[in-house]
């Protein structure tokens, strides 16, 4: 059944490029599963678990300062990588609009909250996908909330991939500043107890 499914659909897209040059709808290119990027970005962690994070109304006015814009969502979950009672990381894995299509990125975040590495889960556009690049993907590393991580400052946008680039400055700075706002006070309070 699945492969008359597929010889049907290569028919009639080579069909419609042979009749009117028409392209195809580009597939999404998905580059990591959550739980092999979990695993590859916390190889030497005994647990991964999660934290969901809601955003009150309080939160949402302060958020809104510091990104420039209003969080879509209600609440976010962040990954919490630890071995021996002790954090050694976090990931965030969320989407950001690119130029047609959300692009699905994650980010790897130290426990004091810095970018640790940046990654594409899937990219869904037909151009732009640069931004897998490692030297695009290296400017994050280090950078926390305290950074502008803004293609107009600190972060050199790809030729060709502007809005793919933008898209991920947008995404990592919305990671590291939910990290600042809403992780980062509870696990300070749970370290202190």
């Amino acid at each position: 059944m699945k492969i008359v499914f597929k010889i049907s659909f290569t028919a009639v897209v080579l069909a419609l490029v042979v009749a009117g040059g028409a392209r195809p709808a580009h597939a999404d290119q998905v580059y990591y599963t959550t739980t092999d990027l979990l695993a590859d970005f916390f190889r030497s962690s005994q647990n991964v678990t999660y934290k969901k994070v809601q955003i009150d109304d309080s939160e949402r006015t302060r958020l809104q300062r510091r990104l420039g814009y209003t969080p879509a969502k209600a609440s976010y979950t962040f990954y919490v990588a630890t071995s021996g009672g002790h954090i050694d990381g976090y990931a965030f894995i969320d989407e950001e609009k690119g130029e047609h299509l959300p692009i699905t990125f994650a980010v790897k975040l130290s426990p004091a909250g810095k970018v640790m590495r940046q990654e594409i889960v899937v990219y869904r556009e037909a151009r732009g996908d640069e931004v897998r690049d490692e030297h695009f993907r290296a400017q994050f590393v280090g950078k926390s909330a305290a950074d502008a991580i803004d293609t107009n400052q600190d972060i050199m946008a790809v030729s060709g991939a502007t809005i793919s680039s933008r898209a991920m400055a947008v995404g990592v700075k919305r990671a590291v500043v939910l990290f600042d706002e809403l992780v980062r006070p509870t696990a300070v309070a749970t370290a202190s107890r």
